[in-house]
């Protein structure tokens, strides 16, 4: 990729299908930071790469202050080692959370159907 495109806000609005208001939320929220031209905000190729990782990393489930925590060790020019092992410990505890998910959502699904099985029990016996 050529590393000295840049973007316009529209651009990658448009290209990750996200409004331009987010995009202006991830930049509030320091995740990136486009240059300026006047009032126009002007996006680099980094910016674009994190902004396609922001996206990422929320359809995974992973909240915006953990993708800042990986662009921070990114940032800090952290070791790939220790970037693999922030991110291998983000994926343990996003498993674990999803795990007690299920087992949660199993137990209201034994739930449910144990008082819908009593209510149409019951209103058989009423008709």
């Amino acid at each position: 990729m050529d590393t000295q495109k840049t973007f316009s806000i529209s651009d990658l609005s448009k290209e990750f299908d996200v409004t331009t208001r987010s995009i202006r939320f991830y930049e509030d929220q320091g995740l990136i930071s486009p240059t300026r031209r006047g009032q126009t905000r002007i996006y680099n190729a980094q910016d674009r790469v994190r902004l396609k990782l922001i996206l990422r990393g929320k359809r995974l489930g992973f909240s915006l202050a953990e993708t800042r925590r990986l662009f921070d060790l990114y940032d800090a020019h952290s070791s790939s080692a220790q970037q693999l092992e922030k991110m291998l410990s983000l994926i343990e505890e996003k498993k674990q959370h999803l795990q007690q998910q299920m087992e949660d959502i199993t137990v209201v699904l034994m739930e449910l159907s144990s008082v819908e099985t009593r209510c149409k029990s019951e209103l058989k016996d009423l008709t």
